[in-house]
């Protein structure tokens, strides 16, 4: 059997190599088929071995050297440092980026993460703060989630939290110029993929496989009791197609679609309504597709396919349905061709896209209070703590909220500019604690009677409502203005507010 760190190991070789994920487990698993189950036994294997399980030779090469690299390495390692004492495990430092999630127990991780929290409405309603909109975004998202989400630890709200920043940072650049829209409208996130909605943007989510968590403020963590407390996804269900995500490469654009089929005669009909929906795939240079269809329960097969001009595409999408044992399955891969040849660098993007969409077809996931991380779609970098898929790290999201709320100047003169480092920063904490604890009273006078949805929508209104005043355009991209703590408190309840 393959251990932990060898199979976390293998992930990264191949997501290093831009393996999709799902590919990358069905690499693996095929490599364990063939009593290949760890780096030592793939590295002393011969290579025809390796490339009976992966079918992609190239890959299969790359991969194999990989891991005779990795054995050699590990060898010289040990020869080097014969009496080595034990490593000393080095301290945690929560602000940086560098949390080994893994070898930190839920206390231990949640601890670290802890934000500072004033509820004292007298010292609250005194208070000014310097900032500008995106911490106070997250700030917002922060606490709203520990009335919406009661269930998420600290930790996930935080990495949430940090994946709406990043959506309404993204969008807002977008808007006033400062970023281009990804092309088509591009879908970095493949559909199937599980979100739940935060301050009215969905978010992609990840689950923390058995990762438990116990609050120890039930009485904050009550939170409003309408709404579903169980979230469903189950893509093939509700949707005719399931598209991935968009690859590009040297001007060349690459999207796969698949759907169900039950028989050959109702293709054309799926593919008429796939460019009724979706007219921009008409401008494409290539619209290949293939199929495949089963019996009943006999072993027979029909296939079939058409490149449209894609040389080779349609029986490469075959291959690719037959090792994946997909049937009763349209698959249509679309390329927009920019002008430079890509050579055998376009068999990786055509199989990357139609891996994807396949597994996002076969994707169904149940949400009811298992713990979350917010997907970054954005970052092309594997993430090992994760296996691989990259996160919103918590730990960032945290430091950005502690260095962000400075102190209004008083009878016109700076207050920090007489102040020592430590001293500023002890401020801003401060703040901080100020501003989570007008949230806070301003959330638990509404979580009574407004549903979860009610209130995450309201949310987003009592944002705009108090955010700092700048300048509207680029000009105002990060720029920073006033915050009264006291027009947060005046937006609770009324009820609550006259208490």
């Amino acid at each position: 059997m393959s251990g932990h760190g060898d199979l976390q190991e293998l992930l990264r070789m191949f997501t290093s190599r831009k393996v999709p994920m799902m590919a990358a487990m069905g690499h693996i698993k095929a490599l364990q088929s063939k009593n290949l189950r760890s780096i030592e036994k793939i590295a002393e294997a011969p290579l025809s071995a390796v490339e009976a399980a992966i079918a992609d030779a190239k890959l299969a090469k790359s991969f194999h050297a990989a891991c005779k690299t990795h054995g050699k390495r590990a060898i010289k390692h040990a020869a080097e440092e014969p009496a080595a004492p034990p490593s000393k495990r080095p301290k945690l430092e929560p602000h940086k980026r560098d949390l080994d999630y893994g070898s930190m127990s839920a206390e231990e991780l949640e601890n670290s993460l802890s934000l500072p929290l004033v509820e004292d409405e007298e010292t609250i309603r005194k208070t000014t703060l310097v900032t500008n909109r995106a911490p106070l975004v997250l700030a917002f998202a922060v606490e709203l989630l520990r009335f919406t989400m009661p269930e998420q630890p600290p930790s996930s709200r935080l990495s949430l939290s940090q994946g709406v920043l990043s959506a309404n940072s993204r969008s807002k650049a977008i808007s006033i110029g400062i970023e281009k829209a990804p092309p088509g409208g591009e879908e970095q996130v493949p559909q199937g993929q599980p979100k739940v909605k935060v301050l009215g943007r969905e978010i992609p989510v990840l689950k923390r496989g058995g990762y438990t968590w116990k609050s120890d403020q039930q009485g904050d963590a009550s939170g409003p009791t309408e709404g579903p407390s169980t979230q469903e996804w189950t893509p093939g269900e509700h949707k005719t197609w399931v598209v991935s995500q968009k690859l590009t490469s040297r001007a060349s654009t690459f999207v796969a679609h698949v759907a169900s089929l039950s028989s050959p005669s109702l293709r054309a009909g799926l593919m008429n309504g796939l460019m009724r929906d979706k007219p921009e795939l008409e401008t494409a240079t290539h619209n290949a597709w293939a199929l495949r269809l089963s019996y009943g329960s006999s072993p027979l097969v029909q296939e079939a396919s058409f490149d449209d001009g894609e040389s080779g595409c349609g029986k490469f999408m075959l291959q690719i349905m037959r090792e994946a044992d997909v049937t009763n399955t349209l698959v249509v891969l679309t390329r927009w061709y920019g002008g430079i040849m890509l050579g055998p660098d376009r068999w990786r993007l055509m199989r990357q896209c139609i891996t994807d969409a396949l597994s996002s077809r076969r994707r169904k996931s149940t949400l009811a209070g298992e713990a979350l991380w917010g997907l970054d779609a954005e970052n092309k970098k594997p993430s090992v703590s994760t296996v691989g898929m990259p996160i919103h790290r918590p730990e960032g999201a945290r430091n950005y909220l502690l260095r962000s709320f400075g102190s209004a100047a008083v009878d016109g003169g700076g207050s920090e500019t007489k102040k020592t480092l430590a001293a500023v920063n002890e401020e801003r904490q401060e703040n901080l604690g100020r501003l989570l604890g007008a949230l806070r009273l301003l959330y638990r006078s509404w979580a009574g009677v407004l549903g979860k949805d009610e209130l995450d929508r309201r949310a987003w209104s009592w944002y705009l409502s108090v955010r700092p005043d700048v300048e509207a355009g680029p000009s105002g991209w990060g720029a920073k203005g006033h915050l009264d703590l006291g027009k947060i408190l005046d937006l609770r309840r009324a009820e609550e507010s006259a208490g």
